[in-house]
């Protein structure tokens, strides 16, 4: 059976409402504030995101166009220097007027060697058995030829350095057991093989 509603009377309701209006509230509505968010600072851009590779950009200069050439005083690098700039840069150990003359041709060598046609094998022996007999002779100058060597095909986007020998030589020449008994290596001079030979000045 449905239960029946009762409705107050006026007196009632009156009463009602100053019984409530004297009661405090156990949870009160807190006011909620509807505030924007604050709005996050944009990130900055990159130096690279800033980029715009236009022809007027000073990285291309003023007469660059997409497609055109590079300058002909475009920077290079080169990542393996010649041989001749590699030696020179080396520290000079032995008196200044004799590497002096000696790079000019002016000294002649006591002794010589001759690498050409042999294999890489068979010349790093042959070189550090002369070296090594010359600095017993008491022997300060001596030469050491391996030639410009031949150019090989270029089949590859690689360059290939041209003449092994040449280039592997100045490397043998620093490391033991000889490296220990030379004083300096330089190029030769071109009355003496130029860049097809090295001048090795040995130690006392």
């Amino acid at each position: 059976m449905a239960r029946r509603r009762r409705d107050l009377t006026p007196e009632d309701r009156d009463l009602w409402s100053r019984v409530a209006a004297t009661a405090a509230p156990l949870h009160p509505k807190r006011k909620e504030s509807v505030t924007a968010p604050e709005a996050k600072p944009a990130p900055a851009r990159t130096k690279a995101q800033n980029f715009d590779p236009t022809p007027s950009d000073p990285v291309f200069g003023s007469d660059f166009r997409i497609g055109a050439r590079a300058s002909a005083g475009a920077g290079r690098h080169d990542l393996a220097p010649p041989l001749s700039e590699s030696l020179t840069r080396q520290p000079l150990r032995m008196d200044h007027k004799t590497h002096r003359n000696m790079t000019r041709g002016k000294l002649k060598p006591e002794a010589r060697i001759d690498l050409h046609g042999m294999t890489l094998t068979t010349a790093h022996t042959e070189l550090t058995r002369f070296l090594m007999s010359s600095h017993g002779k008491g022997r300060r100058l001596v030469l050491v030829i391996t030639g410009k060597g031949k150019p090989g095909p270029d089949d590859g986007p690689i360059p290939v350095r041209q003449g092994a020998l040449r280039h592997q030589v100045p490397h043998w020449l620093q490391q033991p057991p000889i490296g220990g008994i030379i004083l300096q290596i330089a190029p030769a001079h071109i009355r003496h093989g130029g860049s097809g030979a090295y001048y090795v000045y040995l130690r006392r």
